[in-house]
């Protein structure tokens, strides 16, 4: 059961979007990248969980300078482990990272949800058959 005060911080959160969050977001709405659906800071348990794809059960984390000290590392790490306990790849991405290699995150996160919950490619995407 998620506390209500949780869901109460995911809606202000979903309002105050990072440039990093707005930028991976378009990436990701409205099933872009295979049909795959996320949702964006969804309540689970006492955590948010910055894109969730539950039919793939992956958590996808930006990160900021604030988490690169010592006390938030070992937060992010006792988290990280117990999400992984309960089913759930996370993925943590630089901010800086995701400004300069957009494409190659896109790649990575598409191998993970195909990796946890194939989709079958889109016909575009197929090699053309030679005519028989």
């Amino acid at each position: 059961m998620t506390p209500p005060k949780t869901t109460q911080v995911a809606r202000m959160l979903r309002k105050r979007d990072t440039w990093a969050e707005k930028l991976l977001w378009t990436l990701l709405r409205s099933r872009k990248l295979s049909d795959y659906k996320f949702r964006r800071q969804h309540p689970y348990g006492e955590h948010l969980l910055d894109f969730f794809c539950v039919e793939a059960r992956l958590n996808i984390e930006l990160d900021g300078s604030q988490h690169g000290f010592p006390e938030q590392q070992r937060k992010d790490v006792e988290r990280d482990t117990e999400l992984v306990r309960k089913g759930i790849k996370v993925i943590r991405i630089w901010n800086s990272r995701l400004r300069r290699e957009k494409d190659s995150i896109r790649t990575q996160i598409w191998r993970e949800l195909q990796e946890r919950a194939p989709h079958p490619l889109p016909d575009y995407c197929r090699p053309l058959q030679p005519p028989q």
